[in-house]
């Protein structure tokens, strides 16, 4: 009997928040700060946020850094993990998504406000 291995599809999930968006922490070492979103990281639905959850990396000398040392960087945090703040009033809101009435696109909008994001 031999195993064979399954390459699993995962399938196309659209997440709340997205590259540039404000977003503030609601759980775990960084709660309550607020930052922006650098870069977010599909697969293993984790975002990075400018100077958040920084930590210390071991650099080996280069010709860019011929020291070497330690450079602190951002980690990524999980995606459950932050909230979108509303533009309008400031708070931290959930996101829904919804058919434009005129451009049938798909639009992003505030649960708190109703804005469109």
């Amino acid at each position: 009997m031999a195993h064979t291995n399954k390459v699993v599809k995962k399938h196309n999930v659209k997440f709340r928040v997205k590259t540039g968006d404000k977003v503030k922490v609601i759980s775990g070492n960084e709660k309550g700060k607020e930052g922006i979103i650098v870069k977010v990281d599909k697969e293993k639905q984790r975002v990075f946020i400018e100077g958040l959850n920084l930590v210390k990396k071991a650099v080996k000398p280069s010709q860019a850094k011929p020291e070497g040392g330690f450079i602190e960087k951002e980690a990524s945090i999980h995606i459950s993990n932050v909230m979108l703040i509303d533009p309008k009033t400031g708070e931290p809101t959930r996101v829904g998504r919804r058919r434009n009435a005129t451009t049938s696109k798909l639009e992003r909008y505030t649960k708190k406000s109703n804005t469109v994001v």
